[in-house]
């Protein structure tokens, strides 16, 4: 059996939390042992583990590690795991943090690798703080013997950015996790009054300049101005919540776009919805369409974010414009992922093989 350490900073809201408790929930344990390793104390309390896997949590390391060379900060950081049996495989599932990379270097392991959530070439043309962290941390890429990348519209820009292209490079998707999705979706949702003579859109995520909010309320005015009957409901919080409120004010969508903030459970308002809607700039792998797609709503997203996921098909500019024009209600299709979960796992377990 083969023995996988993953290395993440906390669990709280976000994809790329979201993806390693899907894969970890999900993880074959007759066939890999796992342990999973984490920065913050107590950030598993609360979910549904397996009891196979292990939870152990990484020694404080200063903030101030993150604002050096990694080199030096690597060595003054000194991790050590003296009792521990080696793995097969240590995995840096966060690809941000300093604590992750310095316990995915540092522990006992046959082999490295880094997992890679984002196309860091556009992340570092619209974010100068992660240039400034870029900057200090992109010494440690050299460290790993290879790197999976979540969808192929990552892998590309990583090399490009980081200058690394003869170590492996391997896409492994995101885990759907199609029964908790389906189980909750059921649930009644707390807060929601739909007018069933309109159509709903449905958008989930982190209200930030990388998930393109603005650009979507800038789309619902044009099509407001041309159809009274459509209503957008927006799930999520983040730090560009109150410029977009404002955006919306301004733009005449009140009673119309919604901003319903974080929600534990989105999946039962996806459910009472009749589209999903996702403009944003960039992603690693778009999630939020995947499990809009299990519910069985209709995707409406441009044709850029195709890179990011398969399955489906994205809209030009102007065509993004006129699908939302044309929308209707109708009856739901859920997809299956079925297939796309299980060589998800096969590929984990091939991964740690070796």
């Amino acid at each position: 059996m083969k023995r996988i350490a993953f290395f993440q900073s906390e669990l709280e809201t976000g994809g790329i939390q979201k993806s390693i408790i899907n894969l970890l929930r999900n993880l074959d344990y007759s066939q890999v042992q796992a342990d999973l390793y984490l920065s913050v104390p107590g950030a598993a309390e609360g979910i549904a583990f397996p009891k196979e896997l292990g939870i152990k949590t990484l020694k404080p390391l200063s903030r101030a590690y993150s604002f050096m060379p990694f080199d030096l900060a690597y060595r003054l950081a000194g991790l050590r795991f003296p009792d521990t049996e080696a793995y097969d495989l240590a995995v840096d599932f966060n690809s941000y943090q300093f604590s992750c990379a310095a316990g995915a270097l540092s522990v006992p392991a046959k082999r490295r690798v880094m997992w890679i959530h984002n196309d860091v070439e556009i992340k570092l043309q619209n974010e100068w703080k992660y240039r400034v962290l870029w900057h200090f941390f992109k010494g440690k890429f050299a460290r790993f013997d290879g790197f999976v990348g979540v969808s192929e519209g990552v892998i590309g820009p990583f090399q490009r950015a980081s200058g690394i292209t003869d170590k492996p490079f391997l896409v492994i998707q995101n885990y759907i996790d199609t029964g908790e999705i389906r189980l909750k979706s059921r649930e009644e949702p707390e807060d929601l009054a739909l007018d069933e003579g309109c159509v709903n859109f449905a958008a989930v995520g982190r209200l930030c300049h990388q998930k393109g909010y603005d650009l979507m309320l800038e789309l619902f005015r044009r099509a407001c101005a041309e159809r009274d009957d459509l209503r957008l409901y927006i799930i999520g919080d983040g730090p560009d919540r109150e410029a977009l409120q404002k955006q919306a004010a301004d733009s005449g969508l009140e009673g119309r776009v919604f901003f319903l903030g974080q929600k534990a459970n989105p999946f039962c308002y996806l459910a009472r919805m009749d589209a999903f809607i996702s403009t944003s700039r960039y992603e690693g792998q778009g999630m939020n369409i995947a499990e809009a797609m299990v519910i069985g709503l209709p995707v409406y997203c441009p044709k850029h974010l195709e890179h990011y996921m398969s399955g489906f098909t994205g809209y030009g500019e102007d065509e993004l414009l006129q699908a939302v024009l044309a929308a209707k209600r109708g009856e739901k299709h859920p997809a299956d992922f079925t297939e796309y979960d299980r060589k998800i796992l096969t590929a984990i377990e091939e991964l740690a093989e070796g």
